[in-house]
């Protein structure tokens, strides 16, 4: 039924003008608008929609990740920008904080502004 719909990614933000900084200056998302209710970017064609909210506890889990081709080019540019990596006791990581899963795929993780947990992935060819 939805299988040619049209994908809205949504998050929550309580820090609208930080969430604003870090997806368009750090991430290079382009801002398609803001609102009093949300903020709305664009990421490789799908919408993704901060919403503003009083209240918001971050979830332990990744909400949003991102395929990416050179995993090393996007660690250095988030390190340059001042993004620290998530490290996990339970799983083994490179001195970059990299984790290469089981299928091969490469992983990292770190938070926005608010805490929400982020990824981004390569995966094998």
């Amino acid at each position: 039924m939805l299988t040619g719909a049209k994908l809205v990614a949504f998050g929550a933000t309580t820090h609208p003008a930080d969430a604003i900084a870090f997806y368009t200056k750090v991430l290079g998302l382009a801002l398609r608008y803001e609102d009093e209710f949300a903020i709305s970017l664009d990421s490789g064609g799908v919408e993704l929609r901060l919403q503003k909210v009083e209240q918001f506890a971050p979830q332990a889990f990744t909400t949003l990740g991102w395929q990416v081709p050179r995993m090393t080019e996007v660690i250095e540019r988030l390190i340059t920008h001042g993004v620290v990596l998530e490290r996990y006791p339970w799983i083994e990581q490179d001195a970059s904080g990299v984790w290469q899963a089981p299928s091969g795929a490469r992983v990292a993780w770190f938070k926005d502004p608010d805490g929400n947990l982020l990824s981004v992935a390569e995966y094998p060819a």
